[in-house]
C-alpha cells in the first residue's frame, strides 16, 4: 500500500468519528479536495508531489478533532508529527518539509518555503473554488489571483 493511502486509512478513520454527518461530509471534502489541488500545484512547481498531498490530508485534521480552529495550524503541525511519527511513513526530512507546511498553511500574506507555499495555495483553491457564488476572503484575494495567473483561469 502506498504512503499516501496508509496516511489516508488514518485520516478517514479521525473523520468518521465526528458525530455530525454534514460536519464529516465538509471535513472529508475539505481535506480531499486540498490534496488535489496540492498534488496538481506540487507537480507544476517539481516538489514532490506525495509530500504535498500529505501534508494536505493532515492540515486541519486537529481543526476537526477539537473542533476548534484556536491554533489549528501550529496545533495541526504537532499532531501531524505524531501521526507521522506513529506510523513511520516518512524520514526526518519528509516529515520536517509536511509539518512546516501545516505550521504556517494559515498566514497566508506571508511567502514561506516552496512546499509550505503549495499548501497555502492548495488550501486557497479549495475554498475559493469549491462555492464559486461565495465571493473570495479578503485575505486570500491577492494569493488567489497570483493562483489564477499562474494556472491561466
Amino acid at each position: 500500500m502506498s504512503r499516501l493511502k496508509e496516511l489516508r486509512k488514518i485520516v478517514d478513520a479521525e473523520i468518521n468519528k465526528m458525530e455530525d454527518p454534514d460536519k464529516r461530509t465538509s471535513a472529508t471534502a475539505h481535506l480531499y479536495g486540498v490534496s488535489l489541488a496540492a498534488t496538481m500545484i506540487a507537480k507544476k512547481r517539481g516538489l514532490d508531489p506525495e509530500i504535498a498531498s500529505m501534508a494536505a490530508m493532515l492540515h486541519d485534521l486537529h481543526a476537526y478533532k477539537s473542533g476548534s480552529y484556536d491554533d489549528h495550524a501550529h496545533l495541526g503541525a504537532d499532531l501531524a508529527r505524531q501521526i507521522l511519527t506513529e506510523l513511520a511513513l516518512t524520514d526526518d526530512a519528509e516529515t520536517e518539509q509536511i509539518c512546516s507546511a501545516i505550521y504556517h498553511h494559515d498566514d497566508k500574506p506571508v511567502v514561506d518555503s516552496p512546499m509550505d507555499e503549495v499548501l497555502k495555495d492548495a488550501d486557497v483553491i479549495d475554498h475559493c473554488l469549491k462555492d464559486s457564488s461565495k465571493p473570495v476572503k479578503e485575505k486570500e484575494q491577492a494569493r488567489f489571483e497570483a493562483l489564477c495567473a499562474e494556472f491561466e483561469m
